[in-house]
């Protein structure tokens, strides 16, 4: 397995360029890296969902029970705050996952505001086939790919995070003035 746990700094530094590199004269969708990369996501997901199904288990599920399960998420705040979800259609998503008994919400004793997720026994065996399935499908879509490559790419797309933060956080900042 391939260690992805590097950070955006041992990315190499690159030349800022000196024009912008898209203009409104010449923008086209195909040569959009936004767009490529939304196309592929979509594309992944399918795929994904398709190997999932026969566990009776859509994106809209197994994300968010898979970020629970894994500790990255504990409360319906945090949750929706990462899948930039709004928190009304997530507890949606959540009462069908607690029907299905495959998770459970606890309201804090010390915030009643605050509520922490975790799931059943039944939600982390129901799970336990997505990272086997995210790794087939990520190795198929690196097909032909070398490990040098797959490293440059990864930096590019945490430089491009980076940059994505960087911008929302300016733009709340810019709301909140």
């Amino acid at each position: 397995m391939i260690d992805s746990s590097t950070t955006s700094d041992d990315a190499p530094e690159a030349a800022t360029p000196t024009a912008p590199i898209y203009a409104k004269g010449n923008w086209k969708r195909e040569d959009s890296f936004g767009y490529l990369m939304r196309r592929v996501v979509q594309m992944m997901v399918g795929v994904v969902d398709k190997r999932l199904d026969s566990h009776g288990l859509t994106q809209a599920q197994w994300t968010p029970m898979f970020m629970i399960s894994k500790g990255e998420c504990n409360t319906l705040a945090a949750l929706s705050r990462e899948l930039q979800l709004d928190a009304g259609a997530l507890t949606r998503t959540l009462d069908r996952l607690e029907t299905k008994g495959l998770c459970k919400r606890v309201r804090s004793t010390e915030d009643r505001r605050v509520v922490h997720l975790s799931l059943t026994e039944e939600g982390e065996k129901s799970i336990a086939p997505v990272p086997g399935v995210l790794c087939e499908v990520s190795n198929a879509l690196l097909e032909g790919f070398t490990l040098e490559e797959w490293q440059t790419l990864m930096g590019l797309l945490r430089r491009i995070q980076v940059n994505a933060e960087h911008l929302r956080e300016v733009s709340e900042a810019k709301r909140s003035v």
